[in-house]
């Protein structure tokens, strides 16, 4: 089916955005859809094996075991969860100053533990596991790749730069972890970057482990009024980095609480953070005239909020 571009308002802002890793769903959408990672459901493929029965524990449930935590519009499909302290791994692809690696390193530094993602202790698994509100990263969790698959390439492309940096020793092999290749705005990702995503996460085996990982473009030549969500001042002055910091936080989300895209989602395919894609909540506007909805460590940023699990279920940036 084909995609269609959406934008929308947020409150009264002229923010002309369009959605990333959930850009351009398609339109109709069949029933019980499972999820890509890129925002949009996916009929399971005739005669596949299910992932596991929705479990019980909250409204939604539809079976299996019970749960520690509840289902509040988005159900739990037996798959695993990120437990513990996840490391987040950066891997700067192209070109890229050392501001703009302040802006996007001051954000995952100080995610865990804030107020916005504590939204994603909300999800638990049958073990009795939830996510934690913590995300390990340092200066060691990062590594440059000066173009090592060109300007332009697909989805196995990524993967090939996340194998590279492990097989190399750059990085560490983590199965705990979520790497995410950052790419400059000249790279082009030809599987949908600006098109059908502005990022997504998913994983794979790699050196024999099942890796996590994920894909967000800096869409400053590519898609402007699109990703990069800005046509004005910004709240760390780049447009397109401060326009990737929405996406990335978008995308941890996910993928601790959806790591292998059998966990948690909803009839739709959309997981936490889709089901709240491009919704802001209050938004505040600094001196320069940006605007901005959390400040992490000591930058603002406007990022999408994530679902809540709890009271029902709602779009939140805290919890």
């Amino acid at each position: 089916m084909k995609a269609k571009l959406l934008t929308l308002v947020v409150l009264s802002l002229s923010l002309t955005v369009m959605t990333y890793a959930q850009v351009l769903r398609p339109d109709p959408e069949p029933p019980e859809l499972k999820p890509t990672g890129k925002g949009w459901g996916v009929a399971v493929e005739k005669g596949a094996k299910s992932n596991g029965k929705p479990g019980g524990g909250g409204p939604g449930g539809g079976g299996g075991s019970s749960l520690p935590c509840g289902q509040y519009g988005i159900q739990y499909h037996g798959g695993p969860i990120m437990v513990g302290t996840p490391n987040a791994y950066y891997i700067w692809y192209g070109n890229w100053s050392d501001s703009q690696k302040s802006i996007l390193e001051g954000l995952i530094s100080n995610l865990g533990g804030s107020a916005y993602y504590n939204i994603n202790t909300t999800y638990c698994d049958s073990n009795g596991n939830f996510v934690s509100n913590a995300i390990a990263y340092s200066s060691s969790n990062s590594t440059a790749d000066n173009y090592s698959q060109g300007t332009s390439f697909g989805d196995a492309g990524v993967k090939a730069i996340v194998s590279d940096a492990i097989t190399s020793g750059k990085l560490p092999k983590d199965s705990n972890g979520v790497y995410m290749v950052l790419t400059s705005p000249e790279v082009k990702e030809t599987s949908g970057f600006c098109k059908l995503y502005c990022g997504w996460h998913t994983h794979g085996t790699i050196g024999g482990s099942d890796i996590k990982y994920a894909f967000i473009g800096n869409p400053s030549q590519q898609c402007p009024n699109g990703c990069q969500m800005y046509s004005g001042a910004t709240p760390n002055g780049d447009a397109g980095v401060d326009g990737m910091a929405s996406v990335i936080a978008h995308e941890f989300e996910e993928a601790t609480a959806d790591p292998a895209l059998n966990a948690w989602y909803d009839r739709r395919g959309y997981e936490n953070a889709d089901k709240c894609a491009w919704t802001f909540g209050s938004v505040s506007t600094d001196s320069n005239g940006a605007h901005y909805n959390v400040v992490l460590g000591s930058r603002k940023y406007l990022i999408q909020r994530n679902w809540v699990n709890a009271s029902g279920g709602y779009c939140s940036m805290s919890y």
